[in-house]
């Protein structure tokens, strides 16, 4: 292969990274105090919560399924926790109330990949029931919001550390290093791209497919549940509006960050660009003052342009190949004399 295809598909496959540079570097003129070490780590700190929904959706998307479900995890797995840590269980620990949040969103994951994998329901319809289900459940029993519980409790989402830096970054950064090697350097990571790209041949591989699903299922739920524990302490309360609309914005980051949405296509620092070039137009968005009922719009066409690049780098990438093999077989013909 030339050297400009490899370039090419260099750029292709990190085209996130591009245009999160060419973002940054354009607000550094346009945005006032967009570049400073406050704004960055800001970024950083409101997109820690979003980066959970975003590399739960996109190990989902890597199956070639999706998860509407997430955004309820969110808010139900810490709701409960909570109410029953102040109300109803007083005697429960903070750190068990932590542990309880996150055993809730496997719980849910769990559910999910039972209902897919033993009695073949439609991913889609299953998670959008369950989306609404636990939005409901929620809104039952939390009517109004709870602003008091413990500080260890709320500790992953307010506590700060060094340089005043949010545990919440550190959590985020921490989790995604876990699952860029989880999805690299592991067997169940290469049997979920496998599982992802053509579930029948890695079924006849050997590949347990349905345990796969299962598995990422939970792990959906796992990571929901952190990002609605991490805002919990981000906003000193549960409610029952938490993660509202936040599902949409998962598809957009993942999308955006190179997950195809066949399956079988993405990469975790892919996530991790469209995470932080989401965090970085709301932030500048706000900052320039921009009404909020348009920075909403500009989320919904943040979805189109994501849909929009998904398509055009699978065209882009099936044009270098074709050129590359007419290349070759140009080569071919010279060397046989033809």
């Amino acid at each position: 292969m030339s050297k400009f295809s490899k370039i090419s598909l260099w750029l292709i496959e990190n085209m996130i990274w591009v245009i999160l540079l060419v973002y940054v570097v354009i607000n550094i003129f346009v945005t006032p105090k967009f570049v400073t070490y406050g704004n960055i780590t800001n970024i950083f700190y409101h997109s820690s919560v979003l980066s959970m929904l975003v590399l739960a959706q996109g190990l989902v998307l890597l199956l070639g399924y999706m998860d509407l479900s997430i955004e309820s995890t969110l808010a139900f797995a810490p709701v409960i926790s909570v109410l029953l840590l102040v109300k109803y269980i007083p005697w429960i620990t903070p750190v068990g109330a932590i542990v309880l949040t996150l055993l809730l969103g496997c719980l849910v994951g769990a559910f999910n990949g039972t209902m897919i994998t033993r009695f073949g329901i439609n991913p889609f319809l299953q998670t959008l029931s369950l989306l609404i289900i636990l939005r409901g459940i929620v809104i039952f029993l939390l009517p109004v919001s709870i602003f008091e519980f413990s500080d260890v409790y709320s500790a992953p989402g307010a506590l700060r550390t060094i340089f005043n830096i949010p545990v919440a970054v550190f959590i985020m950064i921490f989790v995604f290093i876990i699952f860029h090697f989880v999805l690299n350097k592991t067997i169940f990571g290469r049997h979920l791209i496998a599982t992802g790209g053509n579930n029948l041949s890695a079924y006849i591989s050997g590949v347990n497919t349905k345990r796969v699903v299962f598995i990422t299922f939970v792990i959906s739920g796992l990571l929901a549940a952190l990002a609605g524990l991490i805002m919990a302490g981000r906003q000193q309360a549960v409610t029952n509006a938490m993660g509202d609309g936040m599902v949409f914005e998962s598809f957009a980051g993942a999308i955006l960050g190179g997950v195809s949405l066949k399956g079988g296509v993405g990469k975790v620092s892919g996530m991790l660009g469209g995470v932080l070039l989401l965090g970085a137009i709301d932030n500048s968005l706000n900052l320039l003052g921009i009404n909020v009922f348009l920075i909403y719009a500009s989320k919904g066409l943040l979805i189109f342009v994501a849909i929009v690049l998904d398509q055009a780098k699978v065209k882009l990438k099936n044009y270098i190949y074709y050129r590359e093999d007419m290349r070759r077989f140009k080569e071919t013909k010279e060397i046989a004399g033809v």
